[in-house]
């Protein structure tokens, strides 16, 4: 099979990522001797250079990694909660409020992203914090390469930057143009002077990491934050503007946590996710829905194929929706969803037929709390006013939830999986000095306390963030996953099922042509859904879209080389790294020996 570009193989190490500058980074760390969690930090840090549309320091991220030295895998949470001043009463009672903002102060959770990095990196790493910070400094303070999506995505938030969010206008309206350099000597700043004040506040690695997380949360950062919150009102999707939540106070209580990941099986490979706080056991439900039915029978790119995928996705969606949230605050019924018994009676709803109804199912008996109705009218009425001379979502910064993903594999058998996200240039008003903006995961809440995602002050949102590991024969084998938003848990079982059914490899399952749908009710503002909705790469045969639609599908063919961002770096028994990554959007790149 031909495909875009060799899938790599090795013995040493191998880094996938979403940009090629991030991919090298990783590799110069393994390179200069660090570990995994080193070269995964680097990395991550890069990421928020040189794809700033896509993530930021004030952004999320959520890892899955296997320690060689510990012989287990763990979860890293970096999704901020909600801030204390965040209730159902402020945004729906006091603001009149039926949804929360996408954009702007409002939706801001604690920024999770650095704690997230500096707590691995503290626990597994080996690096100081200035060696792992030197590549973002230096790309920030010296230039990045500019891709073209950088600027496609200021275009369309250039009037709100002009008339509205101006500290962002400084930022980024200043001549960045495709293929140039653009600095940011603001962040740059904002990293030495952490280095700086960690340094002097210890002279051991461990010590100066502890520091630098302090500094970040409790000193001049925070300041900054908490500071330009109180100060500014920003205008947000609401069309209306607002103060920030988030306070100084709440990021000096917060810190990453470590869990363990959840656990599903399929064809005999256990898949690791974070919990119900994310989307990610949509994914093992959907495989244990899958894992029943006759996969490898079916023509890997074929219609039939098509549609089991997606019958099965949109019955463990419709889950999601119904019984998904921070398991702190609700009781997720994780064990029944993934009973034998609960998908042997949800997979024989798959039939010849699409189904179009949101159809989620009753585990342990319990009843779903659900409003369809209200996503599809949302959906339409925006559909409607995208023509109509309102604010557009594009122009007050709305954005469907694309990310960055990392996949790193050293010599010494660690692995991590990561997918850092949010605080998007787009998602707020950049914070003067410190040159990035806030998040807006909060949008993810339902303003009702009493829903498994309602709100509630210091409750995580269920991110759609979803990193991935999967284990053979209880060893680490593959760390994947893909930007997306809704689609990171709709392209991943894609391309497990083709790797484990169909015996593709990394980069064949990737370059293979994908699909997704927008039937059940999205994580992002205003939270809307499309029934039967289905959108095929445009690679895929005009037989399968007829057969779809003739199947009562609401099939559509996208465009050809558009549905996924996935990379992934396996490890097989005789030693051997190997590694792929996206060609589409022409960033993404696996590096290796």
């Amino acid at each position: 099979m031909f495909t875009t570009r060799p899938e790599i193989a090795g013995t040493f190490g191998a880094v996938a990522t979403t940009h090629w500058i991030a991919s090298q980074v990783g590799m110069s760390v393994l390179e200069r001797g660090g570990n995994a969690f080193d070269a995964a930090c680097a990395a991550g840090f890069t990421l928020q250079i040189v794809e700033p549309h896509l993530n930021g320091p004030g952004g999320d991220c959520p890892i899955i990694l296997h320690s060689a030295k510990l012989g287990a895998q763990q979860v890293i949470c970096g999704q901020g909660p909600a801030p204390a001043a965040m209730t159902v009463g402020k945004l729906k009672d006091e603001l009149g409020l039926d949804i929360v903002p996408g954009t702007g102060f409002l939706c801001a959770p604690i920024p999770g992203a650095f704690d997230a990095w500096a707590l691995m990196l503290r626990d597994h790493g080996t690096w100081r914090l200035r060696d792992v910070l030197d590549y973002a400094i230096g790309y920030a303070a010296r230039g990045a390469h500019v891709v073209g999506r950088i600027c496609a995505t200021i275009e369309t938030v250039r009037p709100l930057f002009e008339t509205e969010w101006k500290t962002s206008a400084a930022l980024w309206l200043k001549g960045i143009t495709p293929g140039g350099l653009y600095t940011n000597p603001d962040l740059a700043e904002t990293y030495a002077r952490v280095v700086r004040e960690a340094e002097a506040a210890s002279s051991d690695r461990e010590g100066q990491i502890e520091a630098a997380r302090n500094i970040w949360y409790g000193g001049f950062v925070a300041e900054a934050i908490d500071r330009f919150g109180r100060e500014f009102a920003a205008l947000d999707t609401s069309g209306r503007r607002h103060h920030a939540l988030l306070t100084g106070q709440d990021m000096a209580g917060w810190r990453a946590s470590v869990e363990q990941p959840l656990a599903g099986q399929y064809r005999g490979h256990a898949v690791l996710k974070c919990g119900p706080w994310s989307q990610g056991p949509a994914m093992l439900q959907t495989l244990a829905l899958l894992d029943g039915l006759d996969v490898a029978g079916m023509d890997p790119v074929g219609a039939e194929f098509v549609h089991a995928v997606t019958e099965a996705m949109k019955l463990a969606f419709a889950d999601r929706e119904a019984f998904y949230g921070d398991p702190d605050f609700t009781d997720v019924p994780m064990g029944a969803l993934l009973s034998a018994e609960y998908n042997a009676a949800r997979r024989a709803l798959i039939g010849r037929e699409a189904n179009n109804e949101f159809r989620p199912g009753s585990p342990d008996g319990r009843a779903p709390r659900t409003d369809y109705a209200a996503a599809v009218q949302r959906a339409g009425a925006l559909t409607m006013a995208a023509g109509t001379g309102e604010p557009t979502v594009s122009r007050l910064g709305a954005s469907g939830g694309d990310t960055c993903h990392i996949d790193v594999i050293d010599q010494w058998g660690n692995f991590v999986s990561a997918t850092p996200s949010a605080g998007w240039l787009q998602s707020s008003p950049a914070i003067p000095g410190l040159g990035f903006c806030l998040g807006s995961r909060c949008q993810m809440f339902w303003l009702d306390e009493t829903l498994p995602n309602g709100l509630k002050p210091g409750k995580r949102p269920r991110t759609t963030l979803s990193p991935s590991l999967v284990l053979r024969e209880g060893k680490p084998w593959m760390s994947f996953g893909t930007p997306g938003g809704e689609q990171q848990d709709q392209w991943q079982p894609i391309m497990l099922a083709r790797m484990l059914d169909h015996g593709f490899g990394i980069q064949q399952a990737i370059d293979l042509p994908s699909f997704h749908s927008e039937h059940w009710i999205s994580s992002f503002w205003p939270r809307g859904a499309q029934p039967g909705k289905l959108v095929l790469e445009g690679r895929y045969a005009p037989a399968v879209l007829d057969e779809l639609t003739s199947r009562g599908h609401a099939a559509e063919m996208g465009g050809e080389w558009s549905e996924g961002r996935l990379t992934g770096a396996r490890l097989e028994a005789d030693g051997q790294i190997l590694a792929g990554a996206n060609p589409r959007g022409m960033q993404g790149y696996a590096v290796g020996r």
